[in-house]
């Protein structure tokens, strides 16, 4: 197991609800699920009047899991894609979980578990905890220019790409991020 795969499952742990997203009828979709890891593999649990397992069992499925709704100056992201299969868990898989909803979408919560071999695992971090006010700083440590003919540097190759819209980001308590949005021509 890689660096990155152990760092995920790690992170992974820390939470017990993540995405789940395949393909239905050629339409992308993402659906919630319930995850524990087991044997380092991903098993999902999801509520099976919704029918989003059958487009799950057998296909290529993405699963991610964050912390970014979670206020704190570490935030990350993993993601396991590879192929999903329908599965009935052991015992101590099932207890695993934990208690089940009463209900989805107003209807008896049914169980359905999917198994994740996972092919490909990705882990981003994001540390907001040096630097308090600061804004965002390279690898030198040193903060960035502004924007555009703020800095150093100046000419065509600091100003933003044709077809792109500034957007800013904030997280309370946090400097403002701006990133540029490429629209395809």
């Amino acid at each position: 197991m890689s660096t990155d795969e152990i760092r995920a499952i790690e992170l992974l742990s820390r939470v017990s609800y993540g995405r789940v997203a395949t393909s239905m009828r050629a339409m992308p979709f993402v659906a919630p699920a319930r995850h524990v890891v087991a044997d380092g593999r991903v098993l999902l649990r999801m509520h099976r009047g919704l029918g989003y397992h059958r487009a799950c069992n057998g296909s290529v499925v993405a699963y991610g899991a964050d912390n970014c709704d979670s206020g704190a100056d570490h935030l990350w992201a993993v993601q396991f894609t590879g192929t999903a299969e329908i599965v009935e868990p052991t015992p101590q898989e099932r207890a695993a979980f934990g208690p089940e909803p009463v209900r989805v979408d107003g209807e008896p919560f049914t169980p359905v578990f999917l198994r994740i071999e996972p092919q490909f695992v990705t882990v981003h971090e994001l540390d907001y905890s040096g630097h308090a006010g600061a804004g965002p700083q390279d690898d030198s440590g040193a903060t960035p220019a502004a924007g555009p003919g703020a800095g150093p540097e100046t000419g065509p190759a600091a100003r933003p790409p044709a077809g792109s819209e500034p957007r800013r980001e904030t997280r309370p308590g946090h400097p403002s991020v701006e990133r540029r949005l490429h629209h395809a021509a």
